[in-house]
């Protein structure tokens, strides 16, 4: 890469933690919804069930320009129960809705190189931002739970930005915060339709990072577009992106 790459945006889900480790993390919550619906099968029933209704519902939110993901998710609990045979009810909404934050919150793990590498960049003179289609009440808390804001310079969550990927809004809002350019810019994400189709759209340099088992339900590996760069392990970024030879991080 060019030596006018001053900033680095990553996503956060599926790229500094991987998606792997979420359907094991999620069982316990969907075998309590099937109890609490009174729906049969178990687990087993379920898990598909919940996939399909995730599938269905994302597919009508992914080009939205802007959602708030409470919104999502309820329409995605209502899909699930709709798919067992049942009716959502607003307890029931609201309970699945913090026991998934939960999860994700308090569950998820980062990627083994992900400080390290963090570390090697910011060292290396690169300003680092997080740009995450999440809401506020999910990033606040897993920025505290995987200590990562001493690793950024900043973050955006696409509540603040009122934009969602890969709505240019939401890139935009960060590159406002980072004094950058597109130009200047090298964006990091799992998703060929959010992050990579977002980043490209405005000029951006792409990076994908994918892996056997981690792929995101938001991918489609038959989009069109196609990113710059494809990494298998977040360390090969520092592979990539050399020491910057003069201006910093402003």
């Amino acid at each position: 890469m060019t030596n006018s790459i001053r900033a680095v945006f990553f996503d956060l889900g599926g790229t500094l933690f991987s998606n792997r480790n979420i359907p094991a993390a999620t069982i316990p919550v969907l075998v309590e919804a099937a109890e609490r619906l009174g729906a049969e099968g178990g687990v087993a029933k379920v898990g598909p069930a919940f996939l399909r209704a995730t599938r269905r519902v994302n597919e009508d939110y992914k080009r939205r320009p802007y959602y708030l993901h409470r919104d999502l998710f309820n329409d995605t609990t209502r899909a699930l129960a709709g798919e067992l045979g049942h009716e959502a009810s607003p307890a029931f909404l609201e309970w699945f809705y913090d026991a998934q934050r939960q999860v994700m919150i308090t569950q998820m793990v980062l990627r083994d190189d992900c400080l390290e590498t963090l570390g090697t960049l910011r060292e290396r003179g690169y300003l680092l931002s997080l740009v995450s289609n999440i809401d506020d009440d999910y990033l606040e808390p897993m920025l505290d739970q995987l200590a990562l804001r001493p690793a950024f310079d900043h973050w955006t969550s696409s509540e603040e930005a009122e934009s969602c990927k890969p709505d240019p809004g939401i890139f935009r809002h960060a590159l406002a915060k980072a004094d950058c350019g597109v130009e200047e810019v090298v964006f990091v994400g799992d998703s060929r339709v959010h992050d990579v189709q977002g980043a490209r759209d405005l000029g951006m340099t792409c990076v994908l990072i994918s892996e056997e088992g981690g792929t995101s339900h938001l991918d489609d590996p038959d989009h069109a577009v196609e990113p710059d760069h494809r990494i298998g392990a977040l360390s090969e970024l520092c592979q990539l992106l050399q020491p910057r030879t003069s201006g910093g991080a402003r």
